[in-house]
């Protein structure tokens, strides 16, 4: 499988989340990994290939905002179990708050640790990999894992573990997950950080790779230490920039919120439920 699976990357919306277009040669049918933004680019890319499956690494706005205009009748629809839940709690996502329904809530197939998936003719495998979120899962097809928002590259090292449900420690034996796969396993990220020392956007790095190099996780950094430098670490960050105002347009599938009665477009603070 994994020398023959096709693998096309596109950046999407304002954080530039990674969405990935599979396919084999010869097929007419495709899978996405986390079309988180821009359904209309996205579905340019597809090139009129019948999109069987979406997949969800996990519930976060960036990577399930371009669903409801990707979605036909008969695609297949997957995100964890746990993101159920997640979906419909005001607290914890951005189109209850301001009163927008997503096709994710309604159409989803939940999946668990060890479910398999064939979607496209394509063989999956999920991983839960909670602690940046308690519903992270990642997918692994032959020698290639698509694992959201639980790694980044070596030399970014890994994802914020403070948003709503997340946990350091839960996110460091996730990791632990990820590195015990075969050493040339190919681990394709939700996002891309480029230090200045790199410039250049990357996605995909080995496990070998991270291993050796990652920032946050190589070999030799224990648990203690890892949710250590974690903790204090999210404890600088803020939110991301813009991040209400963006999210707004981004679950409509980059639509403008429909007029008031007076004709007015608003995007809401929702003051009460931050």
């Amino acid at each position: 499988m994994e020398s023959k699976l096709q693998i096309q990357r596109l950046a999407v919306g304002p954080v530039r989340a990674n969405c990935y277009i599979l396919s084999l040669p010869g097929r007419d049918d495709c899978v996405l990994v986390d079309p988180g933004a821009q359904p209309e680019r996205i579905l340019a890319a597809v090139k009129g290939r019948h999109i069987a499956a979406v997949l969800l690494t996990h519930g976060h706005f960036d990577h399930i905002g371009g669903v409801d205009g990707i979605l036909s009748p008969d695609t297949a629809l997957y995100i964890h179990e746990l993101d159920e839940p997640m979906l419909r709690d005001p607290q914890k996502n951005m189109a209850v708050m301001i009163g927008q329904e997503l096709a994710v809530k309604a159409r989803a197939s939940l999946v668990r640790e060890g479910d398999t998936i064939t979607a496209a003719g394509i063989p999956f495998t999920v991983l839960h990999t909670p602690g940046h979120t308690p519903a992270c899962v990642s997918y692994l097809i032959g020698d290639a894992a698509f694992v959201g928002d639980t790694l980044f590259m070596p030399d970014y090292g890994t994802a914020r573990a403070d948003f709503p449900g997340g946990n350091a420690s839960t996110l460091y034996r996730s990791i632990q997950k990820l590195l015990s796969l075969p050493e040339e396993t190919r681990i394709l990220t939700g996002h891309d950080y480029p230090p200045p020392s790199r410039g250049n956007p990357a996605w995909e790095a080995s496990v070998a790779e991270h291993r050796r190099a990652n920032i946050h996780v190589h070999d030799g950094i224990e648990e203690a230490a890892f949710v250590a430098m974690r903790e204090a670490r999210d404890a600088t960050l803020e939110a991301p920039l813009l991040i209400l105002p963006s999210l707004q347009v981004n679950i409509r599938a980059g639509q403008m919120p429909p007029a008031s009665p007076g004709g007015h477009v608003y995007l809401k603070i929702p003051i009460n439920a931050i």
